[in-house]
């Protein structure tokens, strides 16, 4: 059963969606507590260990047991993707291509069910479990319609030479390594997933051990639509005891990792070290991400673009608003009406249709929003929205409430690291000069945002911001909702390693390499 389309810029849509999310939610607890294998090549494999999933909302669900993977696991996996390759690879890429155009159909199918597991898996409101599936339909058509536009990027070449017949054409480089977070387990396993199979590599998905339910569903539904096993397989267990096996893993061709940029530089720097010569490693890693308020703003449109971009997904998203410059002119009005809009800001439950603002996603991520507003109170914050008691109903899962804070120095460390949670600082500026400077005084390059109706200021913030994806005047969020074919999705910066963003032009060509082909036809 297919849904209409809710992206993450709107978050709306009707009523109609509400009845078959809510049957979905019913159906999915038949299954909470199941025992779930591996899957390596056509086996499903048991562990001698398990770990349980339990929901971000209530502790007392078990969403179910996950094997608890060993690095013998990870290599077997990692042969059998290398094993599968060259049958693979020899298929025509139109085949290929139909196998994956099918994923798309089996995702729209299962659209509520996918995003209901997501909802209790990780905490998110259902309109973004919605999005977020239907992004990952969205990525796989716009990567087909750009593989068939290039011909499955094989293009006609000059002769060389009198009597030579030539092409370039780009060659999948063999078994990919996908490791997913949890905060999009769907869509960002999805991403690299399908980019890496459509152009002809094998790939090994690990998703996080926080959130491999979602991402399981995914695995389901591109062997439901054709892909071999081998060519996909399933490994979970905490990725601590895998580094080494992948890393090190002359098997490995490249490797896909979306998580923390601490992580995802300990991985880069082994995998470059390790292999036998230079191989891809794709890092889409976090962020620090800054809106402008400009005097010449609407700041009706600010609000609630900060809002959204600030709380939605409880601010676990690489590309929230964690930080606002505002012209220091107009910072009592923008305090006055971020008040106003973000009290309204519905904390709960996010199974429940009326919440906006759903569970982080453990126990050391509440300590962690503890620790931060001790942080501020000590060292002189002031608080616009401060952290605000836990209804006793929600007392089993991990909720917090949004947070603004003004009064720390640009300086001061929280303006600079990533938090991952609902907690924004807010700092003044005198001209768009410094405004621009400090949205740059950061290693981090992921999104920006600007609220301005001058087109001079918003073609100068355009002009200077060092960030991948940069929006103007985005009341459906204010530094996030990218989606494949409108926004390409990646960063600058410590924000990734290759500056090339899912859903653009330039992304499916880095799962791939080139090859001259000549051939001499007449001497």
């Amino acid at each position: 059963m297919s849904a209409e389309k809710i992206t993450y810029a709107t978050l709306t849509a009707s009523d109609a969606i509400h009845a078959p999310f809510e049957k979905a939610l019913k159906d999915n607890e038949l299954n909470y507590g199941k025992h779930y294998p591996m899957y390596i090549g056509d086996r499903e494999v048991m562990a001698d260990d398990e770990f349980a999933t339990k929901s971000p909302i209530d502790s007392n669900i078990t969403l179910g047991y996950f094997q608890k993977g060993t690095a013998d696991h990870m290599k077997d996996a990692i042969n059998m993707a290398h094993e599968a390759f060259p049958s693979w690879e020899a298929r025509d890429w139109r085949e290929r291509v139909k196998i994956i155009a099918k994923v798309a159909d089996v995702l729209a199918d299962n659209i509520y069910s996918l995003a209901a597991t997501a909802c209790v898996e990780v905490g998110k409101i259902r309109s973004e479990c919605i999005a977020e599936v239907s992004e990952a339909i969205e990525a796989i058509n716009y990567n087909i319609a750009q593989i068939e536009k290039n011909e499955g990027f094989t293009h006609k070449m000059a002769p060389g030479a009198p009597g030579e017949n030539t092409q370039s054409t780009l060659r999948p480089y063999g078994a990919w390594v996908v490791i997913s977070p949890f905060n999009f387990p769907l869509m960002l396993a999805s991403g690299m997933t399908q980019t890496a199979l459509m152009t002809g590599n094998t790939v090994v998905i690990k998703p996080t051990s926080e959130a491999p339910l979602a991402t399981l569903g995914f695995y389901h539904a591109l062997r439901e639509a054709g892909v071999p096993p081998g060519v996909i397989n399933f490994v979970t267990g905490p990725g601590s005891s895998m580094e080494a096996a992948i890393s090190a893993n002359p098997e490995v061709a490249g490797i896909g990792f979306t998580g923390s940029k601490e992580i995802g530089v300990q991985l880069r720097n082994a995998f470059l070290t390790k292999q036998p010569f230079s191989k891809p490693i794709l890092c889409e890693m976090g962020s620090k991400n800054p809106t402008i308020v400009s005097e010449k703003a609407d700041l009706s449109k600010a609000v609630e673009g900060i809002t959204r971009a600030s709380f939605g997904y409880t601010g676990q998203k690489c590309s929230a608003t964690s930080r606002i410059y505002v012209k220091e002119s107009i910072m009592s009005q923008l305090v006055e009406k971020l008040q106003e809009r973000a009290s309204k800001v519905v904390t709960g439950d996010p199974r429940n249709k009326d919440v906006f603002m759903g569970p982080v996603i453990n126990s050391s991520a509440v300590q962690t929003y503890n620790d931060v507003v001790d942080e501020i109170k000590r060292d002189g914050g002031d608080f616009v929205i401060g952290p605000q008691s836990i209804s006793s109903d929600l007392s089993g899962g991990n909720f917090v409430t949004p947070i603004i804070a003004k009064g720390l120095p640009h300086s001061h460390r929280l303006f600079r690291d990533e938090l991952f949670l609902p907690i924004v600082l807010i700092d003044t500026y005198q001209t768009l000069d410094e405004a621009i400077t400090k949205a740059n005084d950061t290693e981090f390059g992921l999104t920006a945002g600007i609220f301005s109706e001058d087109n001079s200021e918003i073609k100068e913030f355009f002009r200077r911001i060092q960030v991948g994806v940069a929006y103007a005047n985005r009341k459906g969020g204010s530094t996030t909702g990218a989606w494949p074919g409108a926004q390409p999705f990646g960063g600058w910066k410590a924000s990734t390693v290759t500056g090339k963003g899912l859903g653009g032009h330039y992304y499916m060509p880095q799962f791939v390499h080139e090859q001259a082909q000549t051939t001499v036809i007449e001497e």
